[in-house]
């Protein structure tokens, strides 16, 4: 007779807790309407840091990259580098942000894309704007390098024998072996079992 009881308990305990629950007053939460957006948000959602940027390399060239009479395309291993130069006091903006703002751009790959600028003497003279992609930094620096040596070549012809003497003007065309079959990579193969 008591067994027929205890099964009981557990619901009975279960129905006091939300009739308990339900006596309790209940704190309200904040309503947003759907044309309002709370305030932590809203601050996420402001204009990011490449915003006045992208504002100057619209209007500091109209029609794009590619209307620009001072450009170079460098390449290396699969990163691509369209390079503008144009007069200016030497600021590199690359992909729509400040090149020495950037905590990822390292100061030695920022030397090595001015390296062209700095064998001419032009590091104080020229604002060099550039779109790339692919690959790693270290392959968008080298290919945005080639790309700055190739666009001070359409600035004057006269550069051609310092650029060259820097070997600036070669492209390094090593790239990533391709994977054979059976190997691992292209040339790593499996553990060597005699017997």
């Amino acid at each position: 007779n008591n067994g027929g009881l205890l099964h009981l308990f557990p619901r009975l305990i279960l129905l006091f807790s939300l009739i308990l629950l339900s006596t309790l007053p209940q704190t309200k939460r904040p309503h947003f309407p759907s044309h309002q957006v709370p305030p932590l948000l809203h601050s996420a959602a402001v204009s990011s840091p490449s915003e006045p940027f992208k504002d100057l390399v619209k209007t500091r060239l109209p029609g794009g990259f590619v209307a620009q009479p001072n450009i170079g395309t460098g390449r290396q291993k699969c990163s691509i580098a369209r390079v503008v130069l144009q007069e200016g006091t030497g600021q590199v903006i690359i992909n729509y942000h400040d090149a020495n703002m950037t905590i990822s751009w390292e100061s030695l790959w920022i030397q090595y894309v001015k390296f062209p600028l700095v064998t001419l003497g032009y590091e104080g003279s020229y604002d060099v704007f550039v779109k790339a992609h692919g690959d790693g930094l270290s392959g968008q620096a080298q290919a945005i390098s080639l790309g700055n040596a190739r666009a001070l070549l359409k600035v004057s012809a006269n550069h051609k024998s310092p650029l060259k003497s820097e070997g600036l003007l070669t492209r390094d065309s090593r790239t990533v072996e391709r994977k054979k079959p059976v190997l691992k990579k292209a040339r790593k193969a499996p553990q060597f079992s005699k017997r």
